[in-house]
Formats: C-alpha cells, sequence, structure tokens
C-alpha cells in the first residue's frame, strides 16, 4: 500500500492529511506512526480516516493510532473527539462489541510453579470459561438482574461475591459508565446478552497464561507498582466484549440513526458513519444504550476473572489470595465517553469516541484511583498470541494531544479470510506447542485467523507510542498458555 500523496510529516511519527485532501473535511485527519507502519497501511485506513473528519463538530484532528486498519465506519485504531453541542455520537466510532476491552491480573507464582499442571490448568480453563460463537456463561440471571448490571456493573459483582471491591477500583471507571439506561436497550438486545456473561465469545478474543521475564521490564519502578515483581512472574490477560448484546445495540442505533440523519440535515460520506446529534433524543438514547453494553462487558470480564480465580485454586490446592491474584486493571478500548480536554485554550467537554483505541491517561487525572493518580493509568496492549502483550503507562503527552488515547493491540495486516487460506489451524497449534504455548480452541479455523503472521510486529507499535511519548514501556509479556474462540 501507498500513502497519498498529499500526506504531510509532521514529524517521525506523526502524518497529517490536510482538510483539502477531501471536500467537506472539517479538521485534518492525523495518523500516529513511523514510515514503516503508514507504508504497510491498507487504503481504507486513509479513507476512512479522513471521513471522519467530515463529522459535524469533530475537534481537533481525526486520530489513527499506528495499529490502525480498515473497520466499520472508523478505521480500527480511529479516535475522535465531538463538541456535546455541536457534534455528533456515531456507533460506528464506537465498534460492534461495545467496550472491548483488556483485563491484567497478576500472581505471585512464577512459571516453574506452573509449568507442570500448565495443560492441567488451561484445559480446566477451556472447559469453565465457554469460548466460541455463540456459546453461553454459567450465571443464570434474572431480568432484574441483568437491569441492576447493565446500570451498575461490577458493583453488581462486588455485592454478590464475583469481584473483591479492589477489583472495582482498578477498572476504568470504577466498572460502571454512567448514564445507562436499561430502558434503551431493546428487547432482542437484551435477550441475546442475558446469558452470555462469563463467556469469551470468538474472533481475537482470549484467555492468556503470560510470563513476565526480568529481561523484558523497561521501568523497575513502574513495573513493581503494578505487581510485577520477579522474574518468570505469571500473569494472566483476557481480552473480550459485550459479545451478541452489545452488537444488537449497535445494530438496533445503526438503524435508527440512518432513518433521523434527513431529519437533523446530516449527511455522511459511508453509510457505516450513520450518527445523531449527542445532545438529541436519538443521540442520548443510543448514549445511555451503549453505557448498558459497557457495563454488561465489564461483569463479562469481571465473570471470566472470577473463574480464573475459581480455576487457580482448584489446580493449585490453595485460595487464591494466597497466589496474591490481584487485578492490576480493566480497560476498555471500544466506547464513547464525555471527557474534558484543552481546546483553542480553553477546557472543553467532548465526546471522545475510542475504536480500537485505547483510555492512556497520564498522572494527576482525578479519574484514576488514588493508587495510579501519581504515575499514570496501566494500559493493556493485546499482541498476537504467538508473539506477545504489553503493559504500558498513560502520559501527559496522551493528555495534550490524542484526547488521552492511545492503540488497543498489533493491529491485522492480514484479513481473516486470507488468513485461514494461508494457515492451517492444526499447523499452528503444533507450532506453538513447539515454541512452548500450549493453546486450546473451540475452532480450528478461528485459530488460523489469529495467527502472528496475521498481525503487524507488536514492538514495532509499541516502539511508536513510547516513542511518540503518548504511552510508556513498562513490561513485556510472552504467552505460555491460551483460551481461544
Amino acid at each position: 500500500m501507498t500513502p497519498p500523496k498529499e500526506i504531510q510529516k509532521v514529524s517521525d511519527y506523526e502524518w497529517e492529511l490536510p482538510t483539502s485532501y477531501k471536500k467537506g473535511m472539517n479538521v485534518p485527519a492525523r495518523i500516529i506512526a513511523d514510515a514503516n507502519l503508514l507504508n504497510s497501511m491498507d487504503d481504507g485506513v486513509f479513507d476512512q480516516i479522513t471521513n471522519v473528519a467530515c463529522l459535524p463538530g469533530i475537534q481537533k484532528h481525526a486520530l489513527c493510532m499506528p495499529d490502525g486498519h480498515w473497520g466499520y465506519g472508523f478505521p480500527i485504531g480511529g479516535v475522535a473527539a465531538f463538541d456535546t453541542k455541536e457534534g455528533i455520537i456515531s456507533p460506528g466510532g464506537i465498534g460492534f462489541d461495545i467496550n472491548c476491552g483488556m483485563r491484567l491480573i497478576t500472581t505471585n507464582l512464577t512459571f516453574k510453579e506452573v509449568k507442570p499442571k500448565l495443560k492441567e490448568l488451561v484445559d480446566h480453563l477451556f472447559k469453565t470459561v465457554p469460548a466460541g460463537v455463540g456459546c453461553k456463561g454459567f450465571l443464570d440471571v434474572n431480568n432484574q438482574q441483568f437491569d441492576d448490571i447493565m446500570n451498575t456493573g461490577v458493583k453488581w459483582c462486588v455485592e454478590n461475591n464475583y469481584a473483591v471491591e479492589n477489583d472495582m477500583w482498578k477498572t476504568e471507571n470504577y466498572g460502571c459508565i454512567e448514564n445507562a439506561d436499561s430502558s434503551k436497550v431493546s428487547q432482542r438486545a437484551r435477550g441475546r446478552g442475558i446469558n452470555q456473561l462469563g463467556t469469551l465469545g470468538s474472533g481475537n478474543h482470549y484467555l492468556e497464561i503470560q510470563l513476565a521475564k526480568s529481561n523484558n521490564v523497561f521501568d523497575e519502578d513502574l513495573a513493581k507498582k503494578f505487581g510485577i515483581v520477579k522474574d518468570d512472574q505469571v500473569v494472566i490477560m483476557v481480552h473480550c466484549g459485550s459479545r451478541g448484546f452489545g452488537h444488537q445495540v449497535a445494530t438496533d442505533y445503526l438503524k435508527k440513526f440512518n432513518e433521523v440523519m434527513p431529519k437533523y440535515g446530516i449527511s455522511v460520506n459511508d453509510k457505516e458513519l450513520a450518527c445523531a446529534p449527542f445532545g438529541s433524543d436519538e443521540g442520548q438514547d443510543y448514549f445511555s444504550a451503549m453505557a448498558c453494553s459497557a457495563n454488561m462487558a465489564f461483569v463479562n470480564r469481571q465473570m471470566i476473572n472470577h473463574r480464573i480465580r475459581e480455576g487457580f485454586s482448584k489446580i493449585f490446592s490453595k485460595p487464591s489470595e494466597d497466589m496474591e491474584m490481584n487485578l492490576v486493571y480493566d480497560v476498555a478500548h471500544n466506547i464513547a465517553k464525555v471527557e474534558k480536554y484543552k481546546i483553542d485554550g480553553k477546557m472543553k467537554d467532548v465526546v471522545v469516541h475510542r475504536k480500537g483505541a485505547t483510555r492512556a491517561f497520564g498522572p494527576k487525572q482525578k479519574d484514576l484511583n488514588p493508587e495510579y493518580r501519581p504515575i499514570g493509568q496501566p494500559v493493556i496492549l493485546g499482541g498476537s498470541m504467538e508473539t506477545g502483550s504489553h503493559l504500558l503507562v498513560g502520559t501527559q503527552k496522551a493528555m495534550d494531544e490524542t484526547f488521552g488515547s492511545t492503540a488497543h493491540g498489533s493491529g491485522r495486516t492480514m484479513s481473516r479470510h486470507k488468513a485461514r487460506n494461508e494457515c492451517c489451524g492444526m499447523d499452528l497449534q503444533q507450532k506453538m506447542q513447539k515454541k512452548g504455548i500450549y493453546v486450546r480452541s473451540v475452532s480450528m479455523k478461528g485459530l488460523a485467523e489469529e495467527s502472528g503472521s496475521a498481525y503487524k510486529n507488536i514492538n514495532d507499535v509499541v516502539g511508536v507510542l513510547h516513542n511518540y511519548g503518548i504511552t510508556k514501556k513498562v513490561v513485556g509479556l510472552v504467552p505460555v498458555g491460551n483460551v481461544k474462540g
């Protein structure tokens, strides 16, 4: 792929398409990448991010992170902030899997202790954390309980003994997005979500046992503050979201927004960018339903966290407290939130859309819990199941330049269809076993779709984020066991 000839280099890690590039652009489109990552981006990224720049009320820039690739409406890796009075809200800027996100749990175990029981542990988690298309969870809740989950998030888990209170404090927004209103969720969405709590689903979702090795620690002081204190320390990472529930909420409101845009005099370059004014009844209804989906996703990951603690306790015959199974953080990467940033010299409320992009708040932000306020927010960046992941920390530069946002993963370079054609799932499973990674997957086709060759080099993406300064490297994490949908 070749970037458009109009693209301008701002710095070694910033590239910009000016408003003259496409009719209707209200702000420039800025891509965070080095030259190699920029040149590897598919053409859809440039078309989509400049379409985003045309949306009403957008502020400063339409942004794309270094893991950016073609998505639905927005590119995956897209970030945009809209004026709360003049701007819009768009499901295409959030994604169908609302609050798809990452969770990282530490233990005091080393690989030496876990290795003899790794296969047994992964097999057990494969049985107790359902994965795959259409899988159902172990939690049986009634409609009133599901309302409580949608409206209060992780607080419900604490009150029902599926979480310790510290889990809530270590979750973005303390595990509850405000403005949730379950009456704005359709019966069809409710029906798709009520039995999916505690499930991974399919696609690129996973539950992974990883190692923090001392030679992969980039900031020892920060690593210790996040609970990484020894060589070969075992940690667990979870990646999933609101599953069919969020998908149905997005589907319902995309249809509604396409119907009402003419009423508000809004036209878009791509019907996948269907939107409504943020302050309109329709925009506020979606915002409330989206918050319900986000809260369900926080609870979904918390229920998986509960099953992980139970599984470790069973396999190692000791309470999870004795293994110090503590949550580092849970962070969303498909969401829209009202946040405050300095724009044109004044602090302003904006609706920040993050689509395959992670919040990366720097130090001193009051929205962070007191433990992390002095150092910044943990950022969990997932790589491919063959190559590893990263724990980073947010910075002040992210607050100044990217609306407190950073990348969410390594980013695909290959479609799922192409990956299936180029890779055999069974061969990949055996290859990973030889590399010391034991993986269980519901589908060999699904496994092939997630081969390391289908993704960008995680170290290249993290290097750009670190060198540009919107997140700081803390520790790299390598996989040893994986449960895959």
